[in-house]
Order: structure tokens, then sequence, then C-alpha cells
């Protein structure tokens, strides 16, 4: 048996035995918040001006802004410096105050609120400013400043009140962008349309190496360390419409795997062989992806890691039409049964033990579902609740990494739902790179149980490459899953616009991202009518 005694000796020898190569030093990563934690502050009395100009190497804010979390009367605004995004950064290791301003038009003319925030390497000179005192329901400008250089402008907008009359919410759902099978067009057009959010529900990026068969590649093999992690990100924000849609709305986000490794299960790694040495050491390099995750996302300062652990299930809502309850499916899951993949169930499958989210989350899910106020709950999370069985006739196979392969965390989920009937329940989903639209079943093995709630499914932006309009393979199965209403397997995000009555869903869809020119167009649309949770085709 081999005796992993470090993060270096373990990293080479897992990522060899993937045929992967990384470069030496891959224990620098784990270091680097000790190294600067000693560095002095710049001198407050130094003219910034005069030190951007003689330090800096190119133009500081090459990652762009964003913006999330709004609350009624606060946001988060969001940037970084990196004049060498893709080379740590490029930032010497000190201290640099950045100045930020808040308008209430978009060219700064009507300052409302400023101030100056110090970018420290610890965080890899990101910033994060909780802006408070503004107007509830209000859009409002923000930019950056050091030195001569100022950074584009970003638009933001706060929540209504608590329990505040809203008529109309519109917002849109992303997920799944792998920066090497396609461009981000689909976020060209995001950027134009008329929403007040946009919820992005995981692998915001991918941790594998360099591939020579998409129209893009990745600046490494795969990932490892802090500065690898933190080059990975920057490289998907380099990308100009990522940064457009970031700028145009504020955004809130969770994450998936693949912002630490493909089909990771709380403390297991999806190769993990060795469980009490290789658990550890994977702990290590989530405690480094989350850490980067964290520099790189418009989050408030309670979800700053600690250690391998990092709070990111909150809810936030929006007057008195919805509530969105975002939840982690990741940290805190028990193994995917029967080995993962896509199978036939196990007694495993059915474990009352077994669980998707936690307890500790189950219960706050429940609490705030059960005591909400609000017209529509949405349950933003990562995969798919909804059964999807995927062998035709009889017999059935399913997803082990979705709700699928947690039976007894989903039995909780639905009969809460109808025990409690919480108002309008809608699921968003990611993950699978494609677009669903499915009802939430009391028994989904009972086409005539009740139906208590809603799911759609965003496909991924540029995750698998063009697609095409539909899947033979999925077409045979569908006759035997009546519960879903829709499927397609093109790239794009769903739209939605919702009122006290009726919530819309706009399926939208790129024609190609293997190309910068695709073009979008709307696949499909569907309803859910206040107190009737039955998708109706609009």
């Amino acid at each position: 048996m081999v005796d992993y005694r470090n993060f270096e000796q373990f990293l080479h020898s897992r990522i060899k035995r993937r045929n992967l190569i990384i470069g030496a030093g891959a224990l620098s990563g784990l270091a680097i918040a000790n190294q600067f934690s000693s560095q002095r502050a710049m001198s407050a009395d130094k003219p910034l001006g005069v030190y951007a100009k003689s330090r800096f190497s190119n133009y500081p804010f090459t990652l762009g802004v964003a913006s999330g979390e709004p609350y009624p009367t606060s946001v988060v605004i969001w940037t970084r410096l990196a004049p060498e995004p893709l080379n740590g950064g490029g930032m010497p290791p000190v201290n640099v105050p950045i100045r930020w301003e808040v308008a209430t038009d978009p060219d700064m003319r009507r300052i409302v609120s400023r101030g100056t925030v110090l970018a420290t390497p610890e965080l890899a000179h990101s910033v994060r400013v909780i802006v408070e005192g503004l107007q509830s329901d209000t859009w409002y400008w923000y930019r950056f400043l050091v030195g001569q250089d100022a950074s584009p402008i970003g638009r933001t907008r706060t929540a209504p009140l608590a329990n505040s009359y809203l008529s109309k919410f519109n917002f849109g759902l992303v997920s799944c962008q792998n920066y090497q099978q396609g461009f981000y067009t689909a976020y060209k057009y995001l950027a134009q349309e008329d929403l007040d959010l946009v919820v992005h529900v995981g692998d915001y990026i991918y941790e594998g190496g360099i591939s020579n068969n998409g129209p893009r590649q990745h600046n490494s093999e795969e990932i490892v360390t802090l500065e690898d992690y933190r080059n990975r990100h920057a490289l998907y924000k380099t990308d100009t419409n990522l940064q457009a849609a970031h700028a145009a709305f504020p955004w809130i986000v969770t994450w998936d795997d693949h912002e630490v490794e493909n089909n990771y299960a709380n403390n297991i790694s999806q190769v993990d062989t060795e469980p009490d040495q290789e658990r550890a050491i994977f702990l290590q390099r989530r405690a480094i992806a989350y850490q980067a995750y964290y520099e790189h996302m418009p989050l408030r300062p309670f979800s700053r890691p600690v250690g391998p652990d990092m709070q990111l299930y909150r809810r936030l809502s929006f007057g008195n039409l919805a509530t969105f309850h975002v939840l982690d499916t990741r940290q805190y899951r028990t193994d995917q049964p029967c080995g993962d993949g896509t199978k036939e169930r196990c007694p495993e499958n059915l474990d009352p033990n077994a669980t998707i989210i936690g307890q500790a989350q189950e219960n706050w899910l429940f609490d705030g579902l059960n005591n909400s106020q609000s017209k529509w709950n949405v349950l933003a999370q990562q995969v798919p609740i909804a059964q999807r069985d995927m062998k035709p006739g009889e017999g059935g196979t399913y997803s082990m990494d979705k709700w699928d392969g947690y039976v007894a965390s989903r039995d909780r989920l639905m009969a809460f739902l109808g025990q409690r009937q919480p108002s309008n329940p809608v699921s968003l989903a990611g993950d699978v790179h494609s677009h669903w639209a499915m009802n939430l079943k009391a028994n989904f093995d009972q086409p005539e149980s009740a139906t208590l709630g809603s799911e759609f499914v965003c496909s991924s932006i540029s995750s698998g490459g063009d697609g095409l309009d539909t899947s033979p393979a999925v077409e045979a199965y569908l006759p035997d899953n009546p519960h879903i209403k829709f499927f397609n397997n093109q790239r794009g995000y769903v739209r939605f616009a919702l009122t006290p009555t009726t919530w819309k869903s706009d399926y939208l869809v790129l024609s190609k991202v293997t190309t910068p020119n695709g073009t979008i167009s709307k696949r499909a649309s569907f309803v859910v009518e206040d107190g009737r949770p039955e998708i109706q085709q609009a």
C-alpha cells in the first residue's frame, strides 16, 4: 500500500493513475495564504496613483465586475485585481486600496455611496463590498478605481422590501459552462434580456486538463493547487460575454461538482480508493477549491470558507412574490449508491440514512418552506429532483448522482410538500446539459398520484458542444416518464417571468456554440398557475 506522506506526492500519484500530468511544485498553492499573511499593508500616505502606475504590468480589471446577493437595502459588488490573470494574477504580495462608487445613473454622475476597500493577497486581491443603505427594488450602477484605472461599469438591483407587494419578477437560469466545449454566446444574449436577477446552479468552471477536441483550450492540466484553481477561474472570467452578463444583473450562485472535482460527494473523491488517507487529502483539495470559488463570486462574507467547509445554502426573498431557497447538494451528501453511474436500483439506493443535502440543511429547508409567506417557493439547486427512468420498457435505470440516487431524501421532500403544502414549490436545476420540464409527483411510479410541485432544468451554456433538438435515446424512454413534459438537447438558458398568478418558463436555445456566431431562439414555453402545480404548455 502506498503511503501518501504529503499532498504533492499524493497528487502526482493520483493524477498519473488518470493519465494526467501536473507540473512541479503542486504543494506551493497550499502555502500562499500563509506566505502573504505577514506582508505589510501599503502605507496609507503613499499616493495610490504612483503605486499603481509603477507596479501594475497591465490593466488591473481584466476579470470585469460582478454583483450579487441582493437584499432590500444592500447588495454585494465584486472585482479582482489581475493584470496578469492567467499567471496568478500578477499582483505583488501587498494590500492595495481600491476605491468604489455606486450611482443611480449609468454615467456614474449621481453617486450615492463610495468608499475604499483593501484588496489582499490572502484573497487573490479580490474584493467584495457590501453596499449598505440603498433603496429597495432599485437599479444602481457601480465601478471600482485604482490609480488611474477604472473598472467597467456594472449594473445591479436591490430586492423589494420583505412582504411588499411585487407584481412581476424576471430572472434567468444558467449552468455548466465548460470553456473548452463551446463559446459563451448564450451570455451575450442573456445580457440583453429584461431581467432582475440571474441564478447559476453550478459547474461555473471545469477542473479537467487540456483537450484538443473543442474550439477553445484550458490553460493547464487538471487543476489541483490554489494557484491552479485561481488561474482556471480567471480564464473563465476573461470571457467577455460572461463579463457582460455579470455586469448586467445581480447573480445568485451555487456550485455543483466541477468547481472541485467531477462527482465528488462530501469528503469522497471520485477516485477514492484508500479512504482514510485519500479522504483527508481530498479535503485539502476541497478547501483550496472552495477558497478560489469564494474569491471569484459575489458572495456575502458569511460564505467565506473555513478550511474545507463553506456556508453556501441560504435564503433570499423578493417581496411577497418569491423566496429562493438556495441549496448545496455536494458538501453534505453521502456517497453515491450502487457505485455511482446510471444503473438499476440496489438496496443502498433505498437506504433511509442516505442523504443528498444532509440532515441540518434538510431541517433548514423544511423550516423555511413551512414559514414562507411568498407566493412562489424556489428551490435553486444543482441536480434534477424528478425521477428519470432511462430504460425503455420493463425495469428501470437511474442516475445515482441525482436525487434519483437518494430516494429516501426525495421521499422526505415529497412527503413534506404533500403534508405541509408550501405555496407553489418550484425546483430549478442544471447539471445534465439539456433542457427539461417535469412535474414533481407524490409517487413517480404512479402517474395518477398527486403533483406536488414543478421542476425546470436548464441546459448548459457550452458543456456538451452544439447538441441537437432531441435525442433518440431519450425519446425512447420518455413514454415511461409521463411526468416529463419537455426535453431538448441544445445549449442555452431558461428565462422566467413571475406574477402573483402565473409562472412562465421560456426555453432559449443556441444554434451552435462551437463557433462564436450562434443565434438564439425560443424553443418552448410553459406556465404554472398559482395553486395548480401541473406544468402546462404556454
